[in-house]
């Protein structure tokens, strides 16, 4: 699902690291954004909303809106659209607030 030939930009890199999530291997590409990985591999639904469960996934893609936080490595919250994806990233579908995963 990446854009593999494009009529202004280079060549995308063929996927270099594994990223888990939900306990799932994911090919991405070391310092794509996290939810251009998730996309690529067809994962839509990056949260549920608190209230109701609503699905959501990416939204606005620049980090102003929240519809795509999810748990990773143990911190909720983190906007996917800007985080780079690195090596062994623990990424979890974050449902309503999300809540800090074990303190060491």
């Amino acid at each position: 699902m990446r854009v593999a030939k494009h009529p202004i930009l280079p060549p995308i890199k063929e996927p270099d690291i594994t990223i888990y999530v939900d306990g799932k291997a994911i090919p991405a590409i070391s310092g794509e954004p996290i939810a251009a990985a998730l996309l690529a591999a067809g994962i839509k639904v990056f949260r549920k909303t608190a209230k109701k469960g609503y699905p959501r996934g990416i939204f606005c893609g620049i980090g102003r809106c929240t519809d795509c936080v999810m748990t990773v490595d143990g911190q909720p919250n983190v906007r996917t659209c800007v985080t780079p994806a690195r090596e062994n990233m623990r990424i979890e579908t974050q449902n309503g607030l999300g809540s800090w995963g074990e303190q060491g």
